[in-house]
């Protein structure tokens, strides 16, 4: 693999794979934002449980997504893709954090963009 294409997909790995590693455990602590925050009223209204338990709960998903971009790359590049645009469309639906949702979609076109570099990588070398 050129040089250039492993050194972006190792910089995208491990920003896929630590940024929600610790954003998922900040769902427990609170430290960058009160996530409850970004819960929409009518979620929240639908919710058999507080919006911070909720916001816990997705914090355990970004960190078992996390895992798996740094373990199997492709498929945890793909996870956090989609991930991120249902987080996005959320944002959008409620037009809440108009800008964090736009964030959130360039975000999942740079996990999307590191899942199919990792699929070319599983492939192996093309033979000219």
């Amino acid at each position: 693999m050129n040089t250039n294409v492993h050194l972006v997909k190792n910089l995208l790995k491990y920003t896929f794979g630590l940024v929600p590693i610790v954003a998922g455990l900040d769902k427990f602590a609170n430290i960058l934002t009160t996530w409850s925050d970004y819960v929409s009223d009518g979620l929240a209204g639908m919710l058999p449980f507080e919006p911070a338990t909720f916001m816990m709960l997705v914090g355990v998903v970004e960190i078992v997504a996390g895992i798996l971009v740094l373990t199997k790359t492709k498929i945890g590049a793909y996870i956090v893709s989609v991930w991120l645009t249902c987080i996005a469309l959320s944002l959008l639906l409620s037009w809440t954090y108009v800008d964090v949702a736009v964030r959130d979609l360039v975000m999942a076109i740079g996990a999307f963009s590191l899942a199919k570099l990792s699929e070319n990588e599983q492939i192996g070398p093309s033979k000219k």
